[in-house]
């Protein structure tokens, strides 16, 4: 034999590293497809059903607070209370659902709210304020709109100035169910 010419056991080593070779690529294929899929499924999900919005401004203090990065479920049903994540001049804003279509509303002057000429239980304020109320009351919410107001009332921009207004269905992205961000704070949101 000449000296060229490999030894059976460097052709069964070579064999061996290219057979190794191959798994390795298609292990290395499948990996990054799969990565692929799950990226795209959690970008729609993320896009589709469940955005995730980062909070800016304090208008709903302490419930959440700016840079909160909070989860908004979309397509559900509002109830008096939720907080929702809406479009406003190409911003989303962020209030609390205080009336519905077809209900009227009052605010006294110490910031209590009536909803049909009943007092409004907001166990989750700290402090009551009229705020920047430039609509004329009492109001009639116009049907199929809403009426939101922030838990800060007395910086919160929302339904109780013109510029704003009672909001539409179609304004309404979603509501928001859980903060993510920070992390001492993660849980459900109410």
């Amino acid at each position: 034999m000449s000296g060229n010419t490999p030894s059976v056991e460097q052709l069964e080593a070579a064999l061996h590293a290219a057979k190794r070779t191959g798994n390795y690529g298609k292990a290395l294929r499948s990996t990054i497809y799969s990565l692929l899929v799950v990226a795209a499924v959690a970008v729609l999900v993320a896009t589709l059903v469940m955005p995730i919005l980062q909070v800016s401004g304090s208008s709903m203090t302490p419930v959440t607070s700016d840079g909160d990065i909070v989860a908004v479920l979309v397509g559900t049903d509002l109830e008096r209370g939720d907080i929702v994540a809406f479009y406003y001049n190409n911003k989303v804003l962020v209030k609390r659902v205080i009336a519905f279509g077809g209900e009227t509303i009052d605010i006294d002057s110490r910031g209590n709210v009536y909803i049909n000429g009943t007092l409004l239980d907001e166990p989750y304020l700290t402090e009551k304020d009229m705020g920047n109320c430039d609509i004329r009351l009492p109001y009639q919410v116009p049907d199929g709109k809403f009426f939101v107001m922030g838990d800060h009332r007395s910086t919160s921009q929302d339904s109780r100035s013109v510029i704003i207004g009672s909001v539409s269905e179609e304004q309404v992205l979603g509501k928001l169910v859980f903060r993510v961000w920070p992390l001492n704070k993660f849980g459900l949101l109410n």
